[in-house]
């Protein structure tokens, strides 16, 4: 059920942000979504946003019952709307289950380390649900464009993803991975909004 609520929001959304995210936790208006020159109410937004928080107490209740494992990836461009995606997920649930992993720059002795090590005092146990603001993916994308690691480095990663996931797969997390996008124009527009506006801090890589 909270799969085909996710879905259901992702289609509401139509990729844009909406209250909750960067722009209206500022208080800002609701974004217009992308395939239509249409505007979400704030009343419709938060009619299906108050169906997808009772989906996610729900499925906060059956993870803990269960004892199940979960992981969940987010990734994509600097002001997608990853934060407030999150914020908004994590608003109705519980802090003891639901647990936000934004990692900042390595430290001298984690870029020693194997590149996934990091990451893996993180990943649940029974009865959590771990997001990533950002994640192991890192080195496929920013890291590589932004020349933080070499191109051997990056297709090294590319080999071992597919072997690490499977491990955590195996171990019985329950691994799920979104990727949020924007059009370049209205990744423009979210960044110049952010100008001398302190109250939406510059989105960066974590090791800026």
């Amino acid at each position: 059920m909270a799969r085909k609520r996710a879905a259901t929001k992702n289609a509401v959304e139509g990729g844009q942000e909406q209250p909750g995210t960067d722009d209206v936790a500022a208080g800002g208006a609701p974004a217009e979504t992308s395939s239509k020159d249409e505007k979400l109410s704030n009343k419709a937004y938060e009619r299906e946003l108050k169906k997808l928080h009772v989906d996610l107490v729900t499925m906060q209740q059956w993870v803990v019952k269960k004892g199940l494992k979960v992981c969940i990836l987010f990734e994509g461009r600097d002001g997608a709307g990853k934060g407030g995606t999150i914020k908004a997920i994590t608003e109705r649930v519980s802090p003891r289950v639901f647990r936000v992993i934004a990692l900042p720059a390595p430290t001298e002795r984690e870029k020693s380390q194997m590149y996934a090590q990091r990451y893996l005092p993180h990943l649940p146990a029974a009865g959590e649900v771990v997001i990533f603001d950002r994640s192991w993916y890192n080195r496929a994308g920013v890291e590589r464009v932004m020349g933080f690691c070499s191109d051997a480095q990056a297709q090294g990663f590319l080999q071992m993803v597919p072997l690490f996931e499977r491990l955590m797969i195996d171990s019985g997390i329950i691994l799920l991975k979104y990727w949020l996008e924007v059009s370049p124009e209205e990744q423009t527009r979210r960044l110049r909004s952010r100008i001398g506006d302190g109250r939406k801090p510059g989105s960066s890589p974590p090791w800026t």
